[in-house]
């Protein structure tokens, strides 16, 4: 690829990642890439972190364009550089600055390999499912991970009426119901039970947050299935997350969830496999044996 347009996205909380920040500017730079900063992020690295950043202008709404948007800090900062991008088909390519990082598919040390994957005329991506919510939802209506109703206190269990194509399924009584796609499932959903799904299937997770019933489980849904969710708490409230952005609602509202028309691209490395990627991070080749 020629000199592509980069859009570079940033965590604004992780002063001690500068080394990190500096040494892609520097590659992008020799390789004379178009560079376009988020705003926020050249803010933090210019006047909190004192670096030089080169670059040609800076990203001040969602309303950019550019051949590859270059996420740096954790699956946090990944999901909003997602948000940002939207429906435009950029492709997405995640630099690991967090801990586990399930999405971000480089380390630090392979940001020498990431701006090779830039500028190859092959450049290796996964096309990835995105949930699309109606009802209840004032800001961006769409998830790469889950959406997530929970309860707003911690005294008290909420009761999730749940229909699948518009036939009843059952109630939980639980903390909370997530609803996610396979990217999600390394998410908040394989933290309460859920089952790890291969990204690329046509599945969507259905998953009890504390479920009371011990016969409640995790069940997966065909990928075209609708999903209607109607709440009761006892405080007549309930909190709803999409892609961890939080709101509250009245238990008055019914949740809509099923398949967005878009695909998010992810940028992997060339040798990247999602069974190697489970067992580095999940831990599955260490022996727990003293």
């Amino acid at each position: 690829m020629k000199r592509p347009r980069i859009a570079l996205f940033g965590n604004v909380y992780q002063s001690k990642k500068s080394t990190s920040v500096k040494k892609l500017l520097a590659l992008l730079e020799e390789r004379k890439a178009h560079v376009f900063i988020d705003s926020a992020f050249y803010s933090f690295l210019t006047k909190k972190i004192r670096i030089d950043v080169p670059c040609e202008g800076l990203i001040e709404d969602d309303a950019f364009d550019a051949d590859v948007a270059i996420s740096m800090g954790g699956d946090g900062t990944f999901l909003e550089t997602a948000r940002r991008v939207g429906s435009r088909n950029i492709p997405i390519l995640g630099i690991n600055l967090g801990h586990l990082g399930f999405l971000a598919d480089y380390s630090a040390e392979e940001i020498p390999l990431a701006v090779d994957q830039i500028f190859s005329d092959a450049m290796n991506t996964e096309e990835r499912s995105v949930l699309e919510v109606s009802g209840g939802v004032k800001g961006y209506p769409f998830a790469l991970n889950e959406l997530a109703v929970l309860k707003v206190d911690s005294a008290s269990m909420i009761s999730v009426r749940v229909e699948i194509n518009g036939e009843y399924l059952t109630t939980y009584q639980a903390d909370g119901l997530i609803i996610n796609t396979p990217t999600g499932s390394t998410g908040y959903a394989l933290s309460v039970g859920g089952p790890v799904i291969t990204p690329g299937s046509d599945i969507i997770g259905l998953v009890p947050v504390a479920p009371h019933s011990l016969t409640a489980r995790p069940l997966m849904l065909h990928g075209t299935a609708a999903v209607t969710l109607s709440v009761e708490s006892r405080d007549h409230h309930f909190l709803l997350s999409v892609d961890g952005r939080s709101e509250t609602c009245e238990d008055s509202v019914k949740i809509e969830v099923r398949r967005a028309a878009y695909r998010v691209k992810v940028v992997k490395r060339p040798d990247g496999s999602f069974y190697r990627t489970l067992r580095e991070k999940l831990q599955w080749n260490v022996n727990s044996k003293l």
